[in-house]
């Protein structure tokens, strides 16, 4: 292979494949304790699964039923843990789950909430409780056979941003991130370490040298491992496809829903950029490239008919204004069920000839212990010790006064008065506390630079570009945000256009 001019290849603490939220949070905690760190992705940061979730910050509920108790139990610890370190994209959210009796009797449910209020302690979220929905808002848009239902909390991310801000993070203590750059291989290096080729999209390859490696690459993780270092990994990955449709608004207030399906799945309605409603997700065994997954015609029509039993407003396939699909890196086990699959996950450490960290599974809201076990593992290999820090420390953007959101944006209102509310929102609301930071001393839309689309401003464009690794119009209007879903249809060619332009200036 060919390499950079340099006789020696750069050497790290730890290289870490894969760009999505296991492998962005294990780069963030390993260099916030000081280990020299490489992430590497081959296409763009949350490309894949990370952004192509249901969104929430949840305990799984449903996974009661199948005793995934621990699982359950990690996950609503760290509910709280999420929400206080980026209160800009994360939030509670109460969830409602009319009662189909015909499907898991009330009794049942109770238990479950009971379970799910007490596995792990509340500091800030509401316990659930049983409502008459002929007396609450969620109830008006339901069909009149659904009187009584449950109402329970959990929480909302911006899954994409949340990687994002992870990788920010691992920057900000030293990381070295490379998006659109491919691990070509490993092999073992003289003096117990690993020589890690990369690819980037142009096709130039380096080298560099690597204490130890952290496979995260979700659902290409086993393919990595039988092309690396066969043999390395005791666990496989069951591939499901779970994919989501977004419609015009089904109805007119903050609460989600959580519906029984018929076939004791359950779909949720939540509230989705102010305009729509997301509806999601199935559960679908997947064989082909996790790149090229898509929803399939059964798929969207199933999602519509399981919410055509819940509201009066009938919806079709035609009413779909989007849709994505993402591939999940489950846990190989018997289950003949894919909703059945465990979403808890699994860590495997080899150490020779040098450390390599497989990841198997995992959901967005237990990533963050998932790193912190990862690195964990990572410093006694490395023979480094070092303490766990993340539980406490808010991710970029997320130190507002009081962790209060809605305080922050009265304070950004007040400092920029001329600039219209709805964008000083949508500021808010990605960026934090690092909004005032793109806006600068701005005090007209004038000051924001070109409006290259509606209400996006160059200022921002150059900033996604410069700061958070943005390099194509999808980087910008699906992932760092969803614009996508509110601007006209010409929005990629002047994105992508302003961002040639962009390269070229530069």
């Amino acid at each position: 292979m060919t390499t950079t001019d340099r006789t020696e290849p750069d050497a790290f603490d730890v290289v870490i494949v894969g760009g999505g939220i296991n492998g962005a949070g294990i780069a963030r905690d390993a260099a916030g304790r000081g280990l020299k760190v490489l992430l590497c992705e081959q296409h763009d940061l949350a490309a894949h699964t990370s952004s192509s979730s249901t969104k929430l910050i949840h305990g799984g509920l449903r996974y009661l039923e199948f005793m995934e108790f621990n699982l359950v139990r990690k996950a609503l610890a760290e509910r709280e843990v999420l929400l206080a370190a980026a209160p800009h994209i994360m939030y509670p959210m109460r969830f409602v789950m009319p009662h189909d009796s015909s499907l898991r009797p009330a009794w049942m449910i109770r238990a479950g909430l009971f379970l799910y209020d007490h596995l792990a302690r509340r500091r800030s979220l509401q316990a659930s409780t049983q409502i008459d929905l002929r007396q609450h808002a969620a109830g008006q848009v339901l069909q009149a056979q659904f009187r009584k239902a449950f109402e329970y909390s959990d929480g909302w991310v911006d899954d994409a941003r949340l990687v994002v801000l992870n990788a920010l993070g691992a920057q900000e203590h030293g990381a070295d991130i490379r998006t659109r750059t491919r691990c070509q291989s490993i092999a073992p290096d003289a003096g117990e370490a690993w020589l890690v080729a990369l690819e980037s999209a142009d096709g130039a390859l380096t080298s560099v040298r690597a204490r130890a490696v952290v496979n995260a690459a979700g659902p290409w993780a086993a393919l990595f491992n039988s092309s690396s270092a066969p043999g390395a990994a005791r666990h496989g990955l069951r591939l499901v496809k779970g994919s989501h449709i977004v419609v015009p608004k089904l109805f007119d207030h903050p609460y989600a829903y959580i519906f029984q399906a018929t076939d004791r799945r359950v779909i949720f309605a939540i509230p989705y950029e102010h305009d729509f409603t997301l509806i999601g997700t199935t559960d679908v065994e997947y064989h082909g490239s996790p790149a090229e997954a898509k929803i399939s015609s059964e798929e969207t029509r199933y999602l519509c008919d399981e919410v055509n039993r819940y509201f009066c407003k009938v919806i079709s396939p035609d009413d779909v204004v989007h849709s994505y699909s993402g591939v999940r890196p489950l846990l190989e086990d018997e289950s003949t069920d894919a909703r059945a699959v465990s979403r808890d996950y699994a860590l495997e450490l080899t150490t020779t000839p040098a450390p390599l960290l497989s990841v198997f599974g995992g959901k967005i809201t237990t990533y963050r212990v998932l790193a912190e076990e990862a690195v964990n593992q990572l410093c006694a290999a490395l023979g480094a010790r070092r303490d766990p820090w993340t539980a406490s420390a808010p991710l970029p953007g997320g130190d507002l006064d009081r962790g209060d959101f809605e305080l922050f944006l009265g304070q950004l209102v007040a400092a920029y008065p001329a600039l219209p509310a709805t964008l000083l929102q949508r500021l808010a609301r990605a960026y934090g506390s690092r909004a005032k930071g793109i806006l600068g001393n701005a005090t007209t839309t004038a000051d924001l630079g070109e409006e290259v689309c509606p209400g996006l401003f160059a200022v921002e464009l150059r900033y996604l570009v410069n700061v958070e690794w943005a390099k194509a119009a999808e980087d910008i209007l699906w992932r760092r945000s969803k614009l996508g879903l509110h601007l006209p249809v010409d929005a990629v060619s002047r994105v992508d256009h302003w961002l040639q332009t962009h390269r070229s200036a530069a």
